[in-house]
């Protein structure tokens, strides 16, 4: 992990396979998401819709849940390691925001 200089916002360097398949889920998500905008201008049915969203829904969880498993690996792990102990109460209020 690596944080900007000047800035307070820290950044994370990603191989190129990680960033692959986190975008490739993204690029799905945002098709779900298209057609779920499609359903409603064509006036589906709501009970249709609403399982495409909830489908959507679960995408996103599953995004989120690759994203923090590998944020607990390397970025939480290093800082740890490091010392840093405030990286703690970051994911635990990471997690509180995941949970909601």
């Amino acid at each position: 992990m690596e944080e900007n200089n000047g800035c307070c916002h820290k950044t994370k360097v990603r191989d190129q396979e990680e960033a692959k398949r986190l975008i490739h889920r993204l690029s799905r998500i945002e098709g779900q998401i298209r057609g779920i905008r499609g359903m409603v201008e064509k006036n589906a049915y709501c009970t249709d819709i609403l399982t495409q969203v909830a489908a959507a829904n679960a995408a996103l969880n599953a995004f989120s849940k690759e994203l923090l498993a590998e944020h607990i690996r390397t970025c939480v792990a290093q800082d740890i390691r490091d010392g840093k102990d405030e990286t703690i109460d970051e994911l635990v209020a990471t997690l509180q925001k995941l949970m909601k």
